[in-house]
């Protein structure tokens, strides 16, 4: 097994053994991470301690990591709804529930085994062996989030569109429908957020590596309990419009992570996902430079939500 050795400096001196781990390694989750601790696999200068340990300076904490299992992604005949393709690049409204990429839990059934089934080999700009994983990929969405996504399909484009991404020359639009009513039309939340400090699946304010992140939000209709809100991102940050809105007050309907139990139940009616779609996506055509911009409309779900809204606010 390979090891991963973890040298504690004074900036890190009194920290819990696991959470010093969990700093310097934060793809592995707290309970791995104790377990690891528990049975020999992460050690102190040699010797074992327990979770809550307080690390000190100078001292070395080693790591035996499991070989990581290579799978296979393979093509799937997964439908696409495509709204826009040439040679260099297609563009889809991708739709809830389908996870982008293949990772631990999610090897089949992704976007990109449908890409796979329907354009063969495609760029990656992953690290050597994770090619399939990642071909064409140059953003994402959450699995429950709906909405356009453009996927790379030539060298070129990759590197275009991956550029522009990185520059935030792009725009990227969303329809999000938010809990409770907002009263002002328009407003701008700027708050750095990063992996929690301790739930290491949750984006946060609170954590030790906050990254900018700015969130535009104009009103485009309420309604009795909930608004309806375009959002647009100065930042691509992990889960950032759910965490910048449940920050404002006003989280998601349906976000089971960041919104409180009412929130998947709002004006009597459950709410199936977080109603959340990226709804427009404006990119330079990464050949000849040319603005283009792509419109998704809402999935069937969340019209279906917004409409109910609407019907009950009528007199």
């Amino acid at each position: 097994m390979p090891a991963t050795t973890l040298i504690v400096t004074e900036k890190h001196a009194a920290k819990r053994l696991d959470m010093f781990i969990a700093h310097h390694e934060p793809h592995i989750s707290r309970s791995r991470i104790q377990e690891m601790i528990r049975t020999g696999l992460a050690v102190v200068d040699g010797r074992r301690e327990k979770p809550g340990y307080k690390v000190k300076t100078g001292e070395t904490v080693a790591l035996d990591m499991p070989e990581k299992k290579v799978y296979e992604v393979l093509p799937e005949l997964i439908p696409l709804n495509v709204v826009y393709e040439d040679e260099q690049f297609v563009v889809l409204n991708k739709p809830p529930g389908l996870v982008v990429h293949p990772a631990p839990g999610n090897y089949t059934g992704t976007l990109v085994n449908a890409l796979l089934y329907h354009y063969g080999s495609l760029p990656s700009s992953g690290a050597p062996g994770s090619e399939r994983e990642r071909a064409g990929i140059v953003h994402r969405l959450d699995k429950d989030t709906s909405g356009v996504m453009v996927v790379a399909r030539t060298d070129q484009a990759l590197r275009a569109l991956s550029a522009q991404f990185k520059d935030r020359t792009v725009r990227k639009k969303y329809l999000a429908l938010v809990s409770g009513v907002i009263k002002k039309g328009s407003g701008t939340i700027d708050a750095a957020i990063g992996r929690h400090v301790k739930e290491r699946k949750k984006i946060s304010v609170h954590t030790h590596k906050a990254r900018e992140a700015v969130t535009l939000f104009r009103v485009r209709e309420r309604f009795p309990k909930a608004t309806l809100v375009e959002v647009e991102i100065k930042t691509g940050r992990t889960h950032q419009i759910r965490v910048h809105m449940a920050l404002a007050g006003h989280p998601v309907l349906g976000d089971r992570t960041y919104g409180p139990a009412a929130s998947v139940k709002a004006g009597g009616l459950m709410i199936p996902r977080q109603m959340l779609h990226a709804e427009a996506l404006s990119i330079l055509h990464p050949l000849t430079g040319h603005p283009m911009t792509f419109i998704a409309p809402p999935p069937r779900d969340m019209a279906e939500v917004v409409e109910k809204f609407r019907k009950a606010k009528q007199p």
